[in-house]
């Protein structure tokens, strides 16, 4: 049984959702990051770096951030990720690491700014709300003419569609976007992203643009 550490945040779901996706037994454990539980000792031992989510196997390894737990799944269960060393294997690892290093961070400045400390700061909210269009723009450009990311559903699913889930904290407009919010309605039409979407805690249907 793999224990997986997490929250309802975009990062937290994207290893619920692989986990729902490829049918491997899990306990979800609630780490709820509003009232500091990520700074308790007892998390601290499964992850020093005070941050969900984290992963603990069956052999009591514990293995952080959230792309590395991906991988491992995706190793694990030999599901959703090319063959290792093949052109389609880089594919997948630069998209990934496009997540990991931009469609995350930047909109997680985004969230910062535009929905929790809005007028704070007009620089910032224009800054990061240009940012987050940009970056919706190179994934539309990817997925025009296409169903998913890579040839099929893949751990880059995974990583980069519960930060598109938020399109309404980066005040983005996914009709702006049609092949972006194609590929997000079809995502979440899957009972997998459902599952996943609602660990470790319900807190509602995925969100839906107008």
């Amino acid at each position: 049984m793999l224990t997986l550490y997490s929250w309802t945040t975009p990062n937290g779901r994207k290893i619920s959702i692989a986990l729902e996706e490829m049918g491997l037994d899990y306990t979800a454990v609630p780490i709820d990051i509003t009232k500091g539980a990520q700074h308790d000792p007892a998390f601290l031992a499964v992850n020093p770096n005070h941050k969900i989510p984290a992963l603990v196997d069956e052999t009591g390894a514990a293995i952080n951030e959230s792309g590395a737990i991906l991988l491992y799944l995706a190793e694990k269960s030999g599901k959703f990720a090319p063959a290792h060393g093949t052109p389609d294997y880089w594919e997948m690892m630069r998209w990934l690491m496009w997540q990991m290093s931009g469609f995350g961070p930047m909109l997680g400045q985004a969230h910062h700014f535009l929905h929790y400390n809005p007028g704070l700061s007009d620089y910032s909210e224009k800054r990061y709300n240009d940012e987050a269009k940009r970056l919706y723009g190179i994934l539309n450009a990817h997925l025009t003419g296409r169903d998913y990311i890579l040839d099929d559903l893949s751990i880059c699913e995974f990583a980069i569609w519960p930060w598109a889930a938020r399109f309404d904290y980066h005040k983005v407009d996914l009709n702006d976007f049609p092949a972006v919010k194609d590929w997000y309605l079809r995502l979440a039409d899957r009972p997998g992203f459902q599952r996943g979407y609602a660990q470790p805690l319900d807190v509602g249907p995925i969100p839906r643009p107008e």
